[in-house]
């Protein structure tokens, strides 16, 4: 329960608080009202919900770079779909990840009627500046995608200048590349599709 109620001035707002679910009770009703009615990027998490750090102008730079290098390729061989967040995927009940970019091949797309993407074949994910953004992506994102059958994860990390392509073997990510600064990625998924490293993070300088 809330420490007292009416909050006072200074305090959170708990009467809207106790509008919505308690931590570790979201449905996936809840969550998708939730996302549906609000500007801010959320992901369900066993029930319980995680509010993102807001991209920078850095990041949004990085991935509109990515996005848009990988829906050209994906266009020219009418390989699929590629969308960007805010898109909330499902991965498994009562999970919902945002990634920052995600494709599903032609053969797997939704079906009609159908509003967000079940599961992914590829995801991409631009690592925010922060600790917990970092652990997200390095650590947490990295065993769900598995878990949930994504076959190619691709992690990008302004901060290292790192890119990081891992590929499904078996239950569990095998790394296909993993350069800093320089060198071309290239996906094991898409075969022909390769990023220049070096352009991925001047993108995010540019003015």
């Amino acid at each position: 329960m809330p420490p007292s109620l009416p909050s006072q001035i200074g305090d959170p707002t708990w009467e809207i608080a106790d509008w919505f679910p308690r931590q570790g009770f979201w449905t996936e009703p809840d969550y998708l009202k939730l996302t549906e009615s609000s500007n801010r990027l959320v992901e369900l998490e066993n029930g319980k919900l995680e509010v993102l750090t807001m991209p920078t102008l850095e990041h949004q730079l990085i991935t509109i770079h990515l996005l848009v290098v990988l829906r050209e390729f994906v266009l020219a061989k009418d390989l699929g779909m590629v969308l960007v967040a805010p898109h909330p995927t499902w991965l498994s009940k009562d999970n919902y990840r945002e990634p920052d970019i995600v494709f599903k091949l032609r053969e797997n797309l939704p079906a009609e009627g159908e509003k967000y993407f079940r599961g992914a074949d590829m995801v991409i994910e631009v690592v925010s500046d922060d600790k917990r953004s970092h652990e997200r992506d390095y650590v947490k994102k990295r065993a769900h995608y598995a878990e949930a059958g994504v076959a190619e994860y691709w992690i990008v990390d302004p901060q290292e200048q790192r890119v990081i392509v891992l590929n499904l073997d078996g239950d569990a990510y095998a790394e296909h590349a993993n350069l800093v600064a320089e060198g071309t990625a290239t996906s094991k998924l898409l075969d022909g599709f390769a990023v220049d490293v070096a352009g991925v993070f001047a993108a995010g300088k540019k003015r």
